[in-house]
């Protein structure tokens, strides 16, 4: 294993991450304590599985901000981490291998536990970003030779991920690629092109799916199906608007009690607004904002442009899918399957996002 040596790690960085998983300790267990005895008559069923999942993403965190993060320069380790990625989004829809929750394929079954691919494969893109755009330099400019590789190689993982579906996904790294694909210098008008082009197949997906075309009507007037797909907003706009400035304390949240759906997963932003008041919600709001400032200063001040892409597809990887799940758990958005990184019950997200995180302090690390 090579290790880095140089400078000092980016210690707010560091901090604000440890805080955000501090804060999943505490809300995962208030916000599932209801619903795990009632479903499995132990209050600590959830927090127990995320204290475990919290072990293993630390220890990534410190393998990963400990070795040279120039091992996924290597063209070798690049092509390991994209076949082993697409390997395992495919294998979700073997029989007996992929497991299916609420109609989707998006989970690998690993004894007692879940593995879900698609946050690996996140990951992956950036990493194949950063080493195709490094490479390519000015050639990204270039629109046959330079762009449509990229395209190719992000449809590929686009294409699958949608079957499972899972179209929260698909909008991230899409985001992630095109705000990469600007940051290394493709055309303007190549990427405002391609914006104009997907977005017929964009609204196709939108509306030729009953439940996605739902969660836009409830979005637009949630009132109009309270019972129904304006529900789960609804409820989370009750735990907002009783929470206040400062909440109605740890613990004391009402909404969690089998009436806001996701509560400890998607929704866990809701419950902490409840019980944490305005305050509350905009200190995680601002952990958020800290690990994007944070993120971007390395990536300017990183050496070459691998690191620089690297750094700058990592930070938006996080910080892209915490603002959109706070914006939809506040109706600025509608619904869609994203869960708050560092903060929402689930072990896949947590493991894959501390061991990026701690590429990216490895980073800060390289150019301190």
């Amino acid at each position: 294993m090579m290790t880095t040596r140089r400078g000092h790690y980016d210690r707010m960085l560091l901090i604000a991450i440890l805080m955000l998983v501090g804060a999943s300790m505490v809300m995962v267990y208030s916000s599932s304590s209801v619903v795990a005895l009632t479903s499995y008559d132990d209050p600590s069923f959830f927090m127990k599985r995320q204290i475990m999942w919290t072990a293993i993403g630390l220890l990534l965190l410190g393998i990963t901000m400990r070795t040279d993060f120039r091992i996924l320069a290597d063209r070798r380790a690049v092509l390991l981490l994209v076949f082993l990625s697409l390997a395992l989004l495919a294998a979700t829809f073997i029989p007996g291998i992929g497991r299916m929750i609420n109609g989707s394929r998006r989970w690998l079954r690993l004894g007692m536990f879940s593995f879900q691919p698609s946050e690996l494969a996140k990951f992956s893109v950036v990493v194949y970003m950063s080493y195709t755009l490094a490479k390519k330099g000015e050639r990204i400019r270039d629109f046959l030779n330079g762009l449509v590789p990229a395209y190719v190689a992000t449809a590929v993982f686009l294409g699958i991920i949608i079957l499972q579906p899972d179209f929260g996904a698909v909008m991230t790294i899409a985001g992630v690629v095109f705000i990469m694909l600007f940051a290394g210098g493709a055309n303007l008008l190549h990427l405002g092109g391609t914006v104009l082009a997907a977005l017929p197949f964009v609204i196709f997906a939108v509306t030729h799916k009953a439940y996605r075309w739902r969660r836009i009507t409830a979005f637009l007037d949630p009132w109009s199906d309270p019972h129904g797909s304006g529900h789960q907003i609804i409820q989370s706009f009750l735990a907002f608007g009783s929470g206040g400035v400062f909440g109605r304390g740890l613990g004391e949240g009402r909404q969690k009690l089998l009436f806001l759906p996701e509560r400890h997963s998607d929704f866990i932003y809701a419950v902490i607004g409840e019980e944490l008041g305005l305050i509350g919600a905009i200190a995680i709001l601002t952990l958020f904002l800290v690990i994007l400032w944070r993120g971007v200063r390395i990536a300017l001040s990183a050496g070459d442009d691998f690191s620089r892409l690297l750094a700058l597809g990592i930070t938006l990887l996080i910080t892209m899918q915490g603002v959109i799940n706070m914006a939809v758990v506040t109706g600025l958005l509608p619904t869609k399957g994203i869960a708050l990184p560092l903060v929402s019950y689930g072990g896949s997200s947590l493991v894959i996002t501390m061991a990026a995180l701690g590429v990216l302090l490895s980073i800060s690390r390289e150019n301190s």
